[in-house]
């Protein structure tokens, strides 16, 4: 059978990529044709253009470069119109992905499936009935959605978390190799985030939180397609060390870890590394204003929303600064109950999520839906 992805991002490259190996095993006959990026392209897909020329995160960036987008979207859905595909297969990228859903539904009637819910669970739940108007199956990563969805009058399953599988393969590979010797210093890991506006927000503070603190290493877990020069306008002068395409090595090497929110923060937990979650927005009072009015839920992390409680540290907004940093932080660089604590909750949290094996399972429930029709 025929398969058409859309991914919008780094990590929807990632699970996309590894849920077309999972079909592949599962029907032999697979095609894959995609808008995504080199990993589905890795895994068999026909890459029709890539995430990067879509990637645009924020208002003023979308605005800016709406006529882009929108030449995307149509590309992709004559696109899929032209090649015929026996499903479509979404993974998150809601604003892009829901339009492709809508026009595919209505016009062409082939089935769409989701991979990675959007999380309309957060802020603007209105999009539920976009999903149940035009989506034939959501396949969940997170266990608390499950029940959101319900409430919601629109039946979802749980296939298990990809993160999970990706460290769970990290861990099993007796090739893999430390991105750095170890020099007796320990390890302090920066995930500032993937797109370039997250980074020029959140590295500056977190590289001057860390500039006074003696005996550590700080190691920078760099973004795929962003280059070296970008990363060094905020460096400058300071002893950084920059590690691209190995994050799970640098985070396997660290002692505690500033994180901007998002996977990132998941994959840090599940590599048992205490962290500090940043996410530094523009618009100071009047963003947190916002966030507290519009955003539905309690946390942002992935740690705390699978938990149910703080396990770890959120500084968002104007919170996240070089003082608050330094405060939480600081607890984590030796043997303190706030750094046990976290690592209890870090057990916890697996507990909750289960055993590998998301892509298969999703891979599974999609080409049984397809036989059936």
């Amino acid at each position: 059978m025929k398969y058409y992805l859309v991914a919008g991002e780094a990590s929807g490259d990632l699970h996309a990529s590894n849920l077309m190996k999972s079909i592949a095993r599962t029907d032999s006959s697979a095609q894959f044709r995609c808008f995504g990026g080199d990993l589905m392209q890795q895994a068999g897909g026909t890459l029709v253009k890539h995430y990067r020329d879509l990637a645009f995160m924020g208002f003023v960036p979308v605005i800016t470069h709406l006529g882009t987008i929108l030449g995307g979207a149509k590309l992709c859905f004559k696109d899929i119109k032209k090649w015929k595909p026996d499903a479509v297969i979404l993974v998150d990228y809601p604003g892009f992905n829901l339009s492709i859903a809508k026009k595919v539904h209505r016009h062409l009637g082939i089935p769409v499936y989701y991979y990675i819910s959007p999380k309309i669970w957060a802020w603007k739940s209105w999009r539920i009935r976009s999903i149940r108007n035009h989506v034939d199956a959501m396949f969940s990563i997170l266990p608390f959605e499950v029940d959101w969805f319900r409430r919601h009058n629109y039946a979802i399953n749980y296939v298990g978390n990809p993160t999970v599988d990706e460290i769970t393969a990290f861990k099993a590979d007796k090739n893999r190799k430390p991105p750095f010797e170890d020099d007796g210093r320990r390890v302090i890991a920066l995930l500032a985030g993937s797109r370039r506006q997250e980074i020029t927000r959140n590295l500056p503070v977190m590289l001057e939180s860390i500039k006074d603190i003696d005996c550590i290493r700080p190691v920078l877990a760099c973004a795929p397609g962003i280059e070296p020069d970008f990363y060094d306008s905020f460096i400058g002068n300071q002893e950084i060390e920059k590690v691209y395409g190995n994050t799970y090595g640098v985070l396997e090497s660290a002692y505690a870890a500033l994180v901007t929110s998002g996977t990132a923060t998941l994959e840090t937990a599940l590599m048992g590394v205490p962290q500090v979650v940043c996410y530094k927005v523009p618009g100071g009072l009047l963003a947190d204003l916002f966030r507290r009015f519009f955003i539905k839920v309690k946390y942002v992390s992935l740690v705390n929303l699978i938990s149910f409680s703080e396990v770890v540290p959120e500084l968002l907004g104007d919170d996240m600064n070089v003082e608050n940093v330094k405060q939480y932080l600081n607890p984590l660089l030796s043997n303190t109950i706030e750094r046990r604590m976290q690592l209890e909750g870090y057990t916890q949290m697996k507990n909750i999520l289960g055993p590998a094996g998301a892509p298969d399972r999703a891979a599974k429930e999609i080409v049984n839906l397809l036989k059936k029709k």
